[in-house]
């Protein structure tokens, strides 16, 4: 049985894969920016969803490459806000936190319970 960091972590990691194919399916905010200002941009727009999606279900199943696929996932859209709102030439409080608070505290807390000692124990002694 996963600690509840993990848990939470799992469940976070399918709303925001959720949200995220939402934002890109109604063209509107970073992943949008992503999808069409990059070649190739829905294919790598998609790998945000995709990854949080396959992060908690590897999670949930008890392996180490669903915690990094995790992990790697949850930093995206901070990376993704920071060269968004800077190409339009938006101010730093914009870059940092994307559209929203609510959205920077759900990104935020993802990071935390990831990256939480409790869970990053339990990952190395028991996912394979």
């Amino acid at each position: 049985m996963a600690p509840q960091t993990l848990q939470l972590a799992i469940l976070l990691g399918y709303l925001d894969g959720a949200f995220a194919l939402l934002e890109i399916l109604d063209s509107s905010g970073p992943l949008a920016w992503v999808r069409y200002r990059i070649p190739l941009g829905f294919l790598v727009a998609m790998l945000v969803p995709v990854g949080h999606v396959a992060g908690g279900f590897l999670m949930a199943n008890e392996r180490r490459l669903g915690w990094k696929i995790a992990v790697a996932t949850s930093f995206s859209p901070f990376i993704i806000n920071f060269l968004a709102y800077g190409d339009v030439g938006a101010g730093l409080q914009r870059q940092l936190f994307g559209g929203s608070l609510i959205s920077f505290a759900f990104d935020a807390a993802l990071v935390a319970l990831l990256l939480h000692p409790q869970s990053r124990a339990h990952q190395k002694m028991w996912y394979r």
